[in-house]
């Protein structure tokens, strides 16, 4: 099943999204050059962080209960690169108000070893100071993203049940998005492109297998019936 590059996805992490418990003034790391540099990259009172997904780590899409056909995907290490991340936004539930921007240097993305790492800074208004406090209390705790798929592999095992999803790059990133819940994958529109996509493509193979089997089942009884008029 081809990318749609023009549909935009979206994916509920089970990564948590954190207010550290960073002091600005003394809390400091060394880089890969040994530089000491501040693990808070705005020095920022108000700062978040998290993962809005990580590589090379299958997920569960959806199982389907009928079945128990299972929808997994994998988001490649290097996914990211080409990627077009020049204006994503920090949102909640993907939409409304706009609490950071990379654009004007309030959030910061950047992929590493482990995945997508995002930080925000959640000071310069009012209304982002009260994001910053819900996440901070934990009322808000999981990320989102919203992005475009420009290169995937599916991969099918009937034996086990299995359909995977290979990202193996990402168009780009619209927003990257605080939420209060985790999604239900039978509704929630992550993973409605795909899921449906494959199930559309599984159920007609499985038509098409069945009436070969009928057309075979029809013809040996034509040949039974035959033998036995001869007889």
């Amino acid at each position: 099943m081809p990318a749609k590059p023009q549909e935009r996805e979206y994916r509920m992490m089970a990564q948590p999204l954190a207010a550290p418990k960073v002091d600005i003034d003394i809390d400091i790391k060394p880089d890969d050059g040994g530089e000491e540099q501040r693990r808070n990259r705005f020095d920022s009172p108000k700062f978040v962080e998290g993962y809005a997904t990580t590589f090379e780590d299958p997920y569960v899409l959806w199982e389907d209960p009928e079945d128990g056909w299972k929808y997994i995907e994998v988001m490649h290490e290097g996914c990211m690169e080409g990627a077009d991340t020049s204006d994503v936004i920090f949102l909640y539930d993907h939409e409304g108000r706009v609490y950071a921007r990379n654009r004007n240097h309030t959030l910061f993305l950047e992929p590493d070893g482990h995945g997508l790492y995002v930080a925000a800074d959640l000071s310069r208004t009012t209304l982002a100071g009260e994001m910053y406090e819900d996440i901070k209390a934990g009322m808000v705790d999981r990320m989102s993203w919203a992005f475009t798929v420009a290169e995937e592999d599916v991969e099918e095992d009937e034996a086990a049940k299995v359909t995977t999803f290979h990202i193996r790059r990402i168009k780009r990133v619209y927003d990257v998005s605080c939420v209060s819940r985790p999604a239900d994958p039978n509704t929630f529109i992550s993973a409605r492109r795909v899921i449906d996509g494959a199930i559309e493509k599984r159920k007609l193979r499985e038509a098409q297998q069945a009436e070969r089997e009928l057309a075979r089942r029809r013809r040996e009884l034509a040949l039974r019936a035959k033998a036995m008029a001869i007889g």
